[in-house]
């Protein structure tokens, strides 16, 4: 898969001695100058994001009109313009105020003493640009209400910031186009570290853009990005001169780097606590990711918009995301149960068959439907184009079906349904379902109207679940990606995952507001959304609006906002 050529060692080695040579300046850089460099990335990527668009397009086999082009430009410059450009914000709140904005009201107390941080809607076009969506940031039980507050930008707590500096390897992802450039932010801008960006080959032909859009970080030799495979990889790992590494990727890898090559090694290693790579490591993997449908009387049009979010969770990406809808949870004597998957597989036939360029997929898909041949394939899939396939009805019981169990990486969706008395006690089953049988605690939905809210008793089973689904994101009537893609929002597993038994990961990214000890991110919207949000696969003007709101990233203004307008209608 890899378009570009491995970096040499020895241009490895340079790479990362020029960063230990700048990490101490870039520790001491003050926050003016960085919001300077802020600002001149985010020129640079603005002006490099029409050539990264049209560059995993082709990688992808996706036509430049083609409405799911809007992946390309939602989940990639958009999302990091927007991250580039929510970092000058905060930095600039910190030049004022020694920290950034967040007022006595934004906090609020669960009744068990949770600390809760409102984070969006925040700037004022907000709410016109995200009509009815909130956002919250929960923090670790125990953190008080003052912690928070105190805790925010650590980094930059003794005047502007305070380090001897370090240098960070970041490990990027294959599969969209942000997540490294993020990655390489986060670190940079918040936890105050330089960097080497290492390219995954499997989209490094983004790489040149990524150079273009922060050459202004690498004149200053405050970021590398390079190319390579595992060789490469490794060599890095184990390079004496960095300091920490993040990743985003698979829990396989992720033990391979630390642990060792799968089977007596790796297992000895973990037994004996004795891993390869003994330096800070956080990462970002995979998920079993769920989707909770409570049940209740759905409109036409009810049904209707949640079977396009469900359609979109699964097949976005070719469904390439570690947020993609892995398994549908419903209530076994749900009315509607049948109506619903009828529903989501005529949206699905209407979705064209994608293009599985991820290396393994085609294996995977396989391997799965062998170990469920009741599966159904939906639309015309031919060969690398694999059909959208729906396996409902597996038994809940069966704690170690691979559909639970196996992060699948392709085209394939599994229901399962789970008996309850009723909405309250299915609210509880499928809690325990979630948290318990399905692997990873990345992110997850969890869908009820409202009808079905203002029940007796009902809203506060809802409430519950919300707060004992142990997942990085919870998304309410909305895909997790999301809290992705807004950036004041955290991004990672459920805290509380050792190297040992990483599952979704170690660590946040993203985080605009630089918050010390989040748990996980709340995202609310509403049940039903017009426009369509310009994320659904079924959006016939999707690439047009994502280049706009790309556009908006780089520089907001309200003279923007008809022609985004005009685009979403089209939806």
């Amino acid at each position: 898969m890899a378009t570009m050529k491995p970096t040499p060692k020895d241009e490895l080695h340079r790479a990362v001695s020029v960063l230990q040579d700048n990490k101490g300046r870039w520790a001491r850089l003050g926050v003016p100058a960085r919001i300077d460099l802020l600002k001149r990335c985010l020129k640079c990527t603005a002006d490099s994001a029409d050539g990264m668009v049209a560059a995993a397009n082709v990688a992808k086999g996706i036509a430049a009109d083609d409405p799911v082009a809007a992946e390309n430009w939602l989940g990639g410059p958009m999302t990091t313009l927007r991250n580039l450009r929510l970092l000058a914000l905060v930095l600039d709140e910190i030049r004022k105020h020694g920290r950034p904005r967040l007022e006595a009201k934004q906090l609020s107390l669960r009744p068990d003493g949770q600390v809760v941080a409102n984070v969006f809607p925040r700037e004022s076009l907000d709410p016109m640009m995200f009509p009815k969506l909130s956002a919250e940031v929960w923090m670790e039980p125990g953190v008080a209400r003052d912690e928070v507050i105190g805790g925010m930008a650590w980094a930059y707590q003794q005047g502007d910031v305070a380090d001897t500096g370090k240098v960070a390897l970041v490990l990027g992802a294959g599969n969209v186009a942000s997540i490294g450039p993020m990655d390489v932010l986060y670190k940079l801008f918040v936890e105050n570290q330089v960097c080497v960006l290492k390219m995954n080959p499997v989209n490094d032909y983004t790489g040149p853009f990524v150079e273009k859009g922060f050459q202004p970080l690498i004149d200053e030799g405050y970021l590398r990005v390079v190319y390579g495979d595992s060789a490469e990889g490794d060599f890095l790992v184990h390079h004496p001169g960095v300091d920490e590494i993040h990743m985003t990727g698979s829990d396989r890898v992720h033990d391979i780097i630390v642990w060792g090559p799968p089977g007596p090694e790796q297992e000895a290693a973990k037994a004996t606590g004795k891993p390869r790579v003994n330096k800070r490591f956080t990462s970002e993997l995979g998920c079993v990711t769920p989707v909770i449908l409570v049940p209740g009387e759905w409109s036409d049009g009810e049904l209707q918009f949640q079977a396009e979010n469900v359609a979109t969770m699964l097949a976005n990406n070719a469904s390439h995301n570690c947020n993609a809808a892995k398994v549908l949870v419903t209530h076994a004597a749900w009315p509607q149960r049948e109506a619903f998957l009828a529903r989501l597989k005529k949206v699905l036939a209407g979705v064209k068959p994608r293009q599985a360029y991820y290396p393994g997929s085609e294996a995977r898909y396989q391997k799965y439907v062998a170990a469920h041949p009741e599966a159904e394939r939906i639309g015309d899939g031919a060969g690398a184009r694999l059909p959208w396939t729906l396996v409902a009805g597996v038994d809940p019981s069966k704690r170690d079906d691979p559909a639970f169990t196996t992060e699948a990486w392709c085209a394939v969706l599994a229901e399962t349904g789970l008996p309850a008395s009723d909405v309250v006690d299915f609210l509880a089953k499928a809690t325990v379902f979630a948290n318990d049988t399905l692997w990873g605690t990345l992110s997850c939905s969890i869908v009820a109207s409202p009808k079905t809210l203002g029940e007796a008793g009902v809203n506060a089973a809802f409430e519950r679940a919300v707060s004992e689904l142990r997942f990085g994101t919870v998304a309410i009537n909305q895909w997790a990606a999301l809290a992705y893609g807004l950036v004041w929002t955290t991004w990672g597993a459920f805290p509380g995952h050792t190297l040992d038994d990483v599952r979704s990961g170690i660590g946040v990214v993203h985080n605009a507001l630089m918050f010390h000890r989040p748990q996980k991110t709340v995202i609310r919207g509403p049940f039903t959304m017009a426009p369509k949000p310009p994320w659904f696969v079924t959006h016939k003007g999707g690439a047009e609006l994502g280049k706009k709101l790309a556009s908006y990233e780089a520089k907001p203004s309200l003279a923007k906002l008809p022609g985004i307008a005009i685009a979403a209608m089209k939806g």
